[in-house]
């Protein structure tokens, strides 16, 4: 497949804010070389929110939060994905795209989050809590997702919690969401000490900060932030629901309280506000690259598998998430 000029100039309006004309100049071979790529493997790119513009709006076929882009998968008859994101995602992608190839292209590219708990830690919950249904963030490996009763997302994590029906359930691994969820639910949450390394570094001063420098400022956090955080913020949502504010409220100007590419993939899609940008970076996600992405598509590495008996329980969690959605006709 051809990339035309036009295609190429659009793709570079959308990036200009945060990529000058030199370093695009030395981008467009690779995202030819992708493009073409993508076209012989009969591949697709799902993208992250936190990817680089360059990725985002050069070479995804998909992008979104954790949430779309496993509904993505869900929906994809690629037979060759290639995950622009991080190792826990990819092996969502595969436990529903079973029949295809799932290529990561840098291994090393984790989560704190899903870093914080094994499939061992869940099973000393249970025994903890007999009886007490198991939550599980997405962010996690397929192996604690095995030991869950259902998955969810920072979108609909609320709605998964009551969809139970139940008075207690157990909710892992991050314990700030956890806690951010309780607030909104009767439901008793019982939590396990996971944190997400981006957005445990903001502090409530540091909004305070943000707010007294930028008058009329509109603050979005994400609900991984503690909760004293989302308190001094106008709005708490996923990466979802900060653009569908965004959309909605048409702010002059705002600062996404996430990691930093956030704001820099919506500059071109909401051109009248103003972006201020507190910027921290999650380096997992930063390790996924123009040029890894292609070495994967040119090598077919690395392909991302999991024990077929550990993907059917896995599996069944994922799908029970996305029933959720389902039932609410999203």
């Amino acid at each position: 497949m051809t990339i035309t000029t036009s295609k190429l100039d659009e793709m570079y309006d959308r990036v200009k804010a945060q990529v000058p004309p030199v370093e695009w100049a030395v981008m467009v071979p690779l995202i030819e070389k992708i493009w073409r790529l993508k076209a012989e493997k009969k591949a697709v790119i799902l993208a992250h929110n936190y990817q680089t513009p360059e990725i985002y709006y050069g070479v995804a076929d998909f992008t979104g939060d954790s949430l779309a882009l496993a509904q993505q998968a869900a929906k994809s008859s690629a037979e060759v994905i290639v995950m622009a994101g991080v190792h826990f995602m990819a092996e969502t992608t595969k436990l529903l795209c079973p029949d295809a190839k799932v290529l990561m292209p840098d291994m090393r590219a984790g989560c704190s989050l899903a870093e914080s708990i094994t499939g061992a830690d869940v099973r000393a919950l249970r025994a903890k809590h007999p009886g007490v249904p198991v939550v599980t963030y997405v962010n996690t490996s397929a192996e604690v997702k095995a030991e869950s009763d259902i998955c969810c997302t920072s979108g609909n994590a609320l709605k998964v919690v009551e969809s139970l029906g139940v008075p207690r359930v157990i909710f892992i691994p991050d314990q700030y969401l956890a806690a951010n969820v309780a607030r909104e639910t009767g439901v008793e949450i019982i939590t396990h000490p996971g944190s997400c390394m981006v957005h445990i570094q903001f502090t409530p001063h540091d909004l305070r900060e943000i707010r007294s420098m930028n008058p009329g400022v509109k603050l979005v956090a994400h609900p991984e932030c503690p909760p004293e955080v989302c308190d001094e913020a106008d709005m708490s949502g996923s990466t979802a629901g900060m653009v569908d504010y965004l959309r909605r409220e048409r702010p002059a100007k705002v600062a996404l309280i996430t990691e930093c590419s956030m704001s820099d993939n919506l500059v071109s899609q909401f051109p009248e506000t103003d972006f201020v940008r507190p910027c921290n970076l999650c380096p997992h996600m930063k390790r996924i690259t123009l040029e890894k992405i292609a070495h994967s598509l040119e090598t077919m590495q690395t392909p991302v598998e999991i024990d077929p008996a550990l993907a059917e329980r896995a599996r069944r969690a994922v799908e029970r998430m996305l029933a959720v959605g389902r039932q609410e006709g999203k």
